[in-house]
């Protein structure tokens, strides 16, 4: 069952929360009787009447403030309504970071150890096998795996691990592998990157985290990470990742050297290969996390300390603006931005809530202060606490289980209704 038949299945109760506005000419805001101003109304209605928005429209978009701003978020609500209905969803996943070791040497990540430091940590696929079949038996449909690009890997580490885990837990799906570790994975062993993917989906790569984004500027990524993997790159591994029928994520990550034209071009650019490949699941806004940075610490003149909540808000709304029609699921990061305000997203122009991790390294190295997981129950009360129904989904957005508003699934916690080999 795909969530695209859930949107006429039961509405949820009426509350607040849920209602909507039918029509722009009397839209006020919540806070003031100001109306909103003819240009932005105009490019609002556009979005209702499910008309694409160029850069110029988004760069209105994110410099609304106010009255027009709500407007923004409560137009964006409206779609996410029109596009995947009245639901939230999430996935038991498991976040296994193979290593820390990286001599990439990108400046918004502190993740990153030499070989020699004594926190330095180097799994091997037996070891990354165990905690995939860990994660199985705690209900998880989904491992994630990524790491640093170690200079003693090889193209067939990647497929090792693959092996490994299939062979441990044959029926888990496999989302694995950045854009930077597929170009590095190339790289090493003189691979297209169309004959590398072929490979490793052959032994059992489901999809493909669209991360390593960062913005798709080559300025801006001269100054986070000195362009070592550049747009053009990235959007090559990308294509032939979807070339070759392994889907992948999409994401941005903001706040820090980029202004908002960085991000409406970013979306464009993202909509376009959308439009030509149609591999892309979801798009994930990632908020920079400073605090133990080099880009911010030796520039905090120059660097913007992440995002502002503001900005969250807008990004999420927006991107829901721009994509919908080619990406209609838009994540909401509980990691980035906290299980509170992510929540808060879903009436905002996310639909979901993204995993439920069991570790998570990458944010927390940063600074990030959200901890490393929130348990299946949390997931589905945050989504009912937003007036939606709460759907459990598999990668590829196919529906596990849906609870609707009026069950109570405390009184059962989810996890207790999770067999060892499947969902009960």
């Amino acid at each position: 069952m795909n969530l695209s038949s859930l949107t006429s299945t039961k509405a949820t109760s009426s509350n607040a929360a849920s209602e909507n506005f039918s029509s722009l000419d009397t839209l006020h805001s919540t806070q003031s009787n100001e109306l909103v101003s003819a240009p932005v109304q105009a490019i609002l209605e556009k979005t209702l009447l499910g008309e694409e928005l160029n850069v110029e429209d988004a760069c209105v978009l994110f410099a609304t403030q106010g009255a027009e701003a709500q407007a923004v978020l409560d137009t964006a609500d409206k779609v996410r309504e029109k596009r995947v209905g009245d639901t939230g969803t999430f996935v038991i996943t498991r976040n296994i970071n193979f290593t820390n070791v990286c001599y990439m040497g990108c400046r918004f990540c502190n993740f990153a150890k030499e070989k020699g430091d004594a926190d330095a940590e180097f799994l091997t696929v037996e070891q990354v096998a165990d905690k995939a079949e860990e994660a199985w038996a705690r209900g998880a449909t989904e491992v994630c795996i990524q790491g640093g690009l170690h200079p003693d890997i090889g193209a067939d580490y990647y497929r090792e691990l693959i092996i490994a885990v299939k062979k441990r837990v044959p029926e888990i799906h496999i989302h694995a592998f950045s854009p930077f570790e597929i170009w590095y994975g190339c790289k090493k062993g003189r691979l297209e990157p169309e004959a590398f993917l072929t490979e490793l989906k052959t032994l059992g790569l489901g999809s493909m985290p669209g991360t390593a984004a960062e913005i798709l500027d080559t300025e801006v990524r001269k100054k986070l990470t000195k362009n070592k993997l550049t747009t053009e790159e990235w959007v090559r591994i990308i294509k032939a990742a979807h070339s070759v029928g392994v889907p992948t994520t999409s994401t941005i990550m903001y706040g820090h050297v980029d202004q908002p034209i960085h991000w409406a071009n970013h979306l464009a650019l993202l909509r376009d290969i959308q439009k030509e490949t149609g591999g892309f699941t979801e798009f994930v806004p990632l908020g920079f996390i400073h605090y133990e940075t080099r880009l911010y610490n030796d520039n905090p003149d120059k660097v913007r300390p992440g995002p502002t909540q503001d900005e969250h808000f807008k990004m999420h709304a927006i991107a829901r603006l721009m994509l919908q029609g080619h990406i209609d699921n838009i994540q909401a990061s509980w990691v980035k931005m906290g299980p509170e305000v992510a929540t808060r997203m879903l009436r905002s122009g996310a639909n979901d809530l993204g995993g439920t991790l069991m570790n998570e390294s990458i944010s927390r190295a940063a600074g990030a202060t959200h901890g490393q997981e929130v348990f299946p129950e949390d997931m589905v009360a945050n989504i009912q606490a937003a007036g939606l129904n709460a759907v459990q989904r598999s990668t590829k957005y196919e529906v596990v289980r849906t609870y609707f508003v009026e069950e109570n699934s405390a009184k059962t916690p989810l996890t207790d209704r999770i067999a060892i080999r499947g969902v009960a």
